[in-house]
C-alpha cells in the first residue's frame, strides 16, 4: 500500500491527504444535539416567528452560562459575534440581549468594514469573510450569527452552484475558528404542508450545505395549539426531528425602566418528525382551495391577535406587521376602522383595543407573578426541566436577570384563551 501523503510531498495542484493520517474526532457540541462548534447551521421560518429573537436567546444562554430550552446547562460562557443587516443594534438587538440576560460584554456586533483609505463602509458578507475571520481571532467566538445568511451570496441565491460557492468561506471560517455559525433565513411563501427543509427560501443548497437546520412554525388560526414551535428539521451529525414550544413576549430591559424588548419564553419539548410537528399546527391549504382573507382582513386579524393581551408598543406592532408583510397603510386603515386607541406607555406610544379594560387578567399578570413563573419554567431552579439543588453554580447572571425582570413581561401574539393561572 502506498504511504505517499501530500503533506510530506507538497506540490502545486489538488491536495490529497491519506485517511490513515487523520485522527477521528467527536463532534464538539455547544448545545448537545442542536448547536455544534465548527459547523454551519441555518434557522429558517415564517415571518413573525421571532427568528432573530431566538438567535439572540441562544447568544444570551451562551454568554451567561444559562440553560438551553431542554434544561441542559451551558457549562462554559463564551463570546458571540453577530451581524444583522435588518435590525438596529441600539434599539433592537442590544435591548433584546439585555432583556434575556445576556452578558453583553461577551457580545460583539459587526458594524462595518474599514477599507485601506481608513473609511468605514457597510459589512458585506459576500466579500468580507476573510477580513472577518482575521478580526475574529482576537475574540475566539464560540458562535457567529449572520442575519440574513442570504446576503453572503453575491450572485443568484436560487442557483445551487453559486450558493455553495458563496457559503464555502463561511464553512471554512467556522472550521478554522472552531465556532458555530447560525445563519437566519426565511420560508418561501405558499409552501405550507411541505417538508420544512424544502421551504427554506432560495436554492436547496442552503439547507443541504448546513449540517443542522432549525425551523420556526407559527400555528394556523384554527389550530388547537396556538404556541409557536422551534423544530430541528435536519441534522447530518445527529438526530433530527423534535423541538420545543415557545412564545414571544415583551419584558422590561434591566436598568432601563422605560424600555421594553422582545424575549423568548421556552415551553414543552416536542417529539416527532419535522414535517409532522409542523403539520400538527400549521394551515396547509393549497393555492385555490380557499380564497383567503383580504389584506384588510389580515390586518384586522393581526391587530386582534397582537392586542389580545393588552397594550403593546406601537414600534413593536409595526415591526411584527412588517414581518407579516402587512403594509403600513393597510395597518393604519384597519386600526382606524377597529377604533384601536393610541396610549402612552412610558415615554413611547402604544396601542390597545377600544374595549380593553385596565385591570383584566393580562394586567394582573404584569403586576403579579404570571410571567415570572413562566420564566422560572426554563431558567430557574424549578419547573418542567427538573430541579436543581439550592446553591447550584448554574444560577447564572442570565437566570437572575430574567427572574428579577420576569414580572414585567407582557404577552405578545398569545390568544387570551391560552392564558391560565401562572402563565402569560
Amino acid at each position: 500500500m502506498s504511504s505517499w501523503d501530500e503533506q510530506a510531498s507538497p506540490q502545486p495542484g489538488v491536495a490529497l491527504t491519506c485517511a490513515s493520517s487523520i485522527a477521528p474526532e467527536a463532534i464538539s457540541w455547544i448545545w448537545p444535539g442542536w448547536l455544534a462548534a465548527g459547523k454551519l447551521h441555518v434557522l429558517a421560518g415564517m415571518a413573525g416567528t421571532g427568528k432573530t429573537t431566538i438567535a439572540l436567546a441562544v447568544a444570551a444562554t451562551l454568554t451567561a452560562s444559562g440553560r438551553w430550552p431542554d434544561g441542559e446547562v451551558c457549562r462554559t460562557s463564551a463570546n458571540v459575534v453577530m451581524w444583522s443587516g435588518e435590525d438596529d443594534a441600539a434599539d433592537t438587538l442590544v435591548p433584546r440581549l439585555m432583556a434575556m440576560g445576556a452578558d453583553v460584554a461577551r457580545v460583539h456586533l459587526i458594524t462595518g468594514t474599514r477599507g485601506d483609505d481608513g473609511k468605514l463602509r457597510g459589512f458585506d458578507p459576500a466579500s468580507d469573510m476573510a477580513l472577518l475571520e482575521s478580526a475574529l481571532t482576537k475574540f475566539s467566538p464560540r458562535l457567529l450569527i449572520l442575519d440574513p445568511i442570504s446576503s453572503a451570496v453575491s450572485g443568484d441565491s436560487h442557483q445551487n452552484t453559486e450558493v455553495r460557492r458563496s457559503l464555502q468561506p463561511i464553512v471554512d471560517l467556522a472550521g478554522n475558528l472552531g465556532c458555530a455559525v447560525l445563519g437566519i433565513s426565511h420560508f418561501t411563501k405558499g409552501t405550507a404542508g411541505k417538508d420544512p427543509l424544502e421551504r427554506v427560501t432560495g436554492s436547496l443548497a442552503f439547507g443541504a450545505f448546513a449540517r443542522l437546520v432549525w425551523a420556526t412554525i407559527k400555528p394556523g388560526k384554527d389550530a388547537d395549539d396556538q404556541k409557536r414551535r422551534l423544530i430541528r428539521t435536519k441534522s447530518n451529525i445527529g438526530h433530527d426531528g423534535g423541538g420545543f414550544e415557545y412564545d414571544l413576549a415583551q419584558t422590561a430591559v434591566p436598568g432601563h425602566s422605560d424600555l421594553y424588548a422582545s424575549c423568548i419564553l421556552w415551553g414543552e419539548p416536542l417529539e416527532g418528525s419535522a414535517r409532522d410537528l409542523a403539520g400538527q399546527i400549521e394551515d396547509d391549504k393549497k393555492p385555490g382551495e380557499e380564497s383567503g382573507p383580504s389584506p384588510r382582513e389580515e390586518a384586522t386579524d393581526f391587530l386582534l391577535d397582537i392586542l389580545a393581551g393588552g397594550p403593546k408598543l406601537e414600534k413593536e406592532i409595526r415591526e411584527c406587521a412588517g414581518q407579516e408583510c402587512i403594509a403600513k397603510r393597510t395597518l393604519d386603515r384597519a386600526k382606524k376602522e377597529m377604533g384601536v386607541v393610541s396610549v402612552r406607555i412610558g415615554k413611547a406610544w402604544g396601542w390597545h383595543l377600544k374595549n380593553w379594560i385596565p385591570g383584566t387578567r393580562a394586567d394582573d399578570d404584569q403586576e403579579g407573578q404570571g410571567c415570572q413563573e413562566r420564566h422560572i419554567s426554563i431558567y430557574r431552579k424549578t419547573g418542567n426541566v427538573g430541579t436543581l439543588d439550592d446553591g447550584d453554580h448554574t444560577e447564572s447572571p442570565q437566570n437572575q436577570v430574567i427572574s428579577q425582570e420576569g414580572q414585567q413581561c407582557q404577552p405578545c401574539h398569545i390568544p387570551d384563551d391560552e392564558l391560565t393561572d401562572g402563565e402569560v
